[in-house]
């Protein structure tokens, strides 16, 4: 039968070991208590929330390097990740509409627009809500972008069926459809 000595097998061959380790743990308990260590695990959860933006930066790079088709067909896929029924119906010459979601008996048309370097004006959501009241009349209209939108493209959507969703909105939204 076999006994473990738990002293002289594990204990009293490898006691630097044990002394090295626990002199490791009394000076970190002492240096928690310093304030200067304290700032440094504060700018070490700093670093932390600066490396979560970045991959967001990077994440919308990501997207801006996208082919249009790609692009939509991810759309399309994230919002089936938050809860709708869609299709990606975009092509060369899809009317306006890229994808079409519906939840909670509502159908959303939703335009994409991947843009690398230009912002999104009033003349596109001007010819996207044609094609919302020429579909819709009890849908509603979604206008993503990588970029941003112009104030006069934001003051035209208020009051009208149009969410505008910009880069930093659309990264949300994917952080949202992965929880």
């Amino acid at each position: 039968m076999f006994k473990l000595d738990l002293w002289n097998t594990i204990i009293k061959p490898f006691w630097p070991i044990w002394l090295i380790l626990a002199g490791i743990i009394i000076v970190e308990r002492i240096f928690d208590e310093i304030p200067f260590w304290r700032k440094k695990a504060e700018d070490k959860k700093k670093f932390k929330r600066t490396q979560q933006w970045l991959s967001d930066k990077d994440l919308l790079q990501w997207l801006k390097g996208m082919k249009p088709a790609e692009f939509e067909t991810y759309t399309a896929n994230l919002f089936s990740s938050l809860g709708y029924k869609t299709s990606a119906v975009g092509k060369s010459y899809d009317g306006g509409v890229d994808v079409i979601a519906e939840k909670n008996g509502i159908k959303y048309y939703i335009q994409c627009k991947k843009y690398n370097t230009s912002s999104v004006g009033v003349k596109a959501l001007r010819e996207f809500y044609g094609v919302l009241v020429d579909h819709a009349s009890q849908g509603k209209g979604i206008f993503i972008t990588t970029d941003i939108f112009t104030s006069e493209a934001e003051y035209f959507a208020q009051g009208k069926p149009i969410e505008l969703v910009d880069g930093p909105k659309l990264i949300g939204l994917i952080h949202q459809g992965k929880s």
